[in-house]
């Protein structure tokens, strides 16, 4: 039995037949590569299973993921999206859920993910408390780069009314240790989220908001690669950025 399949179903709450559904596939096929020891299934459904559960192929199939491990620099790369909108919701819960010791959040507004997240600020919360240490690196809604942004993007919900809302949601987490957040203009065309060792990059495009931004998915696996160079990145953000609390710069 893939007990690794069966794991990843209980946690994600997908039944048999909603995975059948989302992969395209009879409800017999997926009994088959759950029962089946050593059954793997064809790339593209592997694919589709690891988008619907929000797992890696490594995990359920370790196998197959051998067989395609890459070895040059680009073996941090683990997924690429056109858009932001096509990486799974579900993906973006795994990473947050499996995250022990940090999640920073650098977007500009990272307005969605209080939208596409259900109890997101209560997830938050909860992972300060295990110990995890939670940062927002946010745009500041009142400043001239905004405003330019703002008229490149020319959409109703502005820019500085999604930070805005962002602050506000921040609010009502702030007085939990743990959880900080900052101003910075230095990641206005570039959002970074990080989450452990896994980490979503976002380069922003003219004229686009932030879900038709390319997307990639990465993972830590070597000194000074990409991922060190994103995280780097952003922890000379965050030395610069200005407390969105007044008095509570020192995290």
């Amino acid at each position: 039995m893939n007990e690794a399949l069966r794991r990843a179903m209980l946690q994600a709450h997908m039944t048999d037949r909603q995975l059948a559904e989302s992969c395209g596939v009879d409800i017999k096929t997926v009994g088959r590569w759950i029962i089946e020891t050593g059954r793997v299934p064809r790339a593209r459904h592997r694919w589709a299973v690891c988008e619907a559960l929000g797992e890696d192929e490594a995990v359920l199939w370790p196998a197959a993921a051998k067989k395609a491990i890459k070895v040059g620099p680009d073996r941090e790369v683990v997924s690429v999206y056109p858009y932001r909108s096509g990486c799974p919701a579900s993906l973006w819960r795994s990473l947050i859920t499996k995250a022990e010791r940090e999640l920073t959040f650098a977007g500009y507004t990272n307005y969605f993910l209080w939208l596409e997240q259900a109890r997101f600020g209560t997830a938050m919360r909860r992972k300060a408390v295990q110990g995890c240490r939670v940062r927002f690196l946010l745009g500041d809604p009142d400043s001239d780069l905004t405003r330019s942004r703002e008229q490149d993007e020319d959409v109703a919900l502005t820019l500085s009314t999604r930070i805005r809302v962002t602050l506000a949601e921040l609010e009502k987490i702030r007085s939990q240790p743990g959880i900080d957040a900052r101003y910075s203009e230095g990641h206005a065309y570039l959002s970074v989220f990080r989450f452990d060792d896994d980490m979503i990059v976002t380069p922003l495009l003219t004229h686009r908001v932030g879900h038709d931004a390319p997307t990639l998915h990465l993972r830590r696996y070597q000194d000074d690669g990409m991922f060190d160079r994103f995280a780097s990145h952003v922890e000379e953000l965050w030395r610069r950025g200005r407390p969105v609390w007044e008095g509570e710069g020192d995290g």
